[in-house]
């Protein structure tokens, strides 16, 4: 909901959910729980693109860790998806760890940075004014 706000403020980007699925350029298919792309790529698509998987990687993404779940909903899982993400384009990526009250901010080229305990998390860069209260994350 916070991506959608800031998105339509913003004008320019097209906000997806969970059902939302991605082809990336290495041909994997992922699906983050939220994301961002850019109005300009999404619209550089022809209609059927874009009702499959679209082929490209999202701008930002978030994901969201499940207490306790070593499965494909674990942490270890998550950075191996934000690892692919990075690797096929996105610019930022945010895995969220609730029961930690964590963030690990995964920005263009880099690994996931550590930033605890965390309550407010600005994007910046090509994201200006985009942030998140953490603590009705946490306490959700």
């Amino acid at each position: 909901m916070r991506l959608a706000l800031w998105a339509d403020q913003q004008g320019g980007w097209k906000v997806f959910d969970s059902s939302a699925g991605f082809r990336l350029p290495d041909g994997s298919v992922l699906s983050p729980d939220a994301s961002l792309v850019r109005l300009d790529r999404w619209e550089a698509l022809s209609t059927e693109e874009r009702r499959g998987f679209a082929p490209l990687c999202p701008d930002l993404v978030v994901e969201l860790a499940s207490p306790g779940d070593e499965g494909p909903r674990g942490v270890t899982a998550l950075r191996q998806k934000m690892a692919a993400y990075q690797a096929n384009g996105a610019h930022l990526g945010w895995l969220l760890l609730p029961e930690e009250r964590a963030v690990e901010v995964w920005a263009a080229g880099s690994d996931g940075r550590r930033l605890e305990p965390m309550e407010h998390l600005e994007a910046g860069g090509d994201f200006p004014g985009l942030s998140l209260n953490l603590v009705e994350i946490w306490e959700a």
